[in-house]
């Protein structure tokens, strides 16, 4: 009986600690749009992309109050890419300078994204708002997508080639964002900027000749860097797994007042009725 009651009692203690550590967790959906670029070495004229996709899914580790912030990881779908002004018409102004009129080659891609996030936070309005700033590490898979030329019809699905493209990227992303709590919801909207380290094209070292490519390659030599960026802002939604909502991250150490007693010494006391 002794041994049946201990383990109902650390079965207990155990479903305890894991009710109250799954109330710390949430899980959420995010959608939004944005816009895309790339850094290209030597220096390339380039112009971003508007109307990119983002879309996915966040879980979110949040601390008590008495710590900063909150952990967690996104499974993201991101449109990228850029627009290369790989020739131009010459105008000379009135004033003798030169002004160019860019045509554009125009390569659009698509990206799984894991964001490794740090979120610090604070709560305004009696913990009704949440406002924060977000770092993260990226990983990513490009696919897919296509290209366009502005001065012709040429355009099309892009060929990935082993010995060209790089399919694995990485690189930091950071933001902010702010967000209403109620019940065991979380609304708002997020700021994150994308700042891509590793190349979309393999530089010239790896990949010198560019001969037996297609119109999917408008660059006379491959670039030596092509690190991607994004900029995006989404709408986002978390459902928390507790009963009692946000309102349970109001948590604050209960203070114990310490009762001190004074003991007189008795041969004090006497002393004192001596006197």
């Amino acid at each position: 009986m002794k041994i049946n009651r201990l383990l109902l009692a650390l079965l207990t203690l155990l479903m305890a600690g894991a009710q109250s550590a799954m109330a710390q967790h949430t899980i959420g959906l995010f959608g939004g749009l944005g816009t895309a670029t790339a850094r290209f070495m030597p220096v390339q004229e380039t112009k971003s992309i508007f109307g990119c996709g983002d879309a996915g899914i966040s879980w979110r580790y949040y601390s008590l109050p008495r710590f900063v912030g909150a952990v967690g990881a996104d499974i993201e779908f991101l449109q990228r890419g850029f627009s290369y002004g790989y020739t131009y018409d010459t105008v000379i102004d009135e004033n003798g300078v030169e002004q160019r009129d860019y045509s554009y080659f125009t390569r659009r891609l698509n990206s799984i994204m894991v964001p490794l996030v740090w979120q610090p936070h604070a709560y305004l309005a009696k913990n009704h708002i949440r406002v924060y700033l977000e770092a993260a590490i990226t990983f990513s898979y490009n696919f897919g997508g296509g290209y366009e030329y502005d001065d012709s019809d040429l355009s099309g699905r892009y060929d990935w080639r082993l010995e060209r493209d790089n399919r694995i990227n990485y690189g930091l992303a950071g933001g902010g964002g702010v967000a209403l709590l109620f019940g065991r919801y979380e609304l708002g909207v997020r700021a994150r900027y994308y700042y891509g380290y590793a190349d979309l094209m393999r530089n010239m070292n790896k990949y010198y000749d560019n001969a037996t490519d297609g119109p999917e390659n408008p660059f006379r030599l491959t670039p030596m860097r092509s690190p991607l960026d994004n900029f995006t802002l989404a709408v986002t939604l978390a459902y928390r797994f507790n009963k009692e909502g946000f309102t349970a991250w109001t948590y604050k150490p209960a203070r114990q007042k310490r009762n001190r007693d004074f003991q007189f010494s008795h041969k004090g006391d006497s002393q004192l009725r001596n006197h």
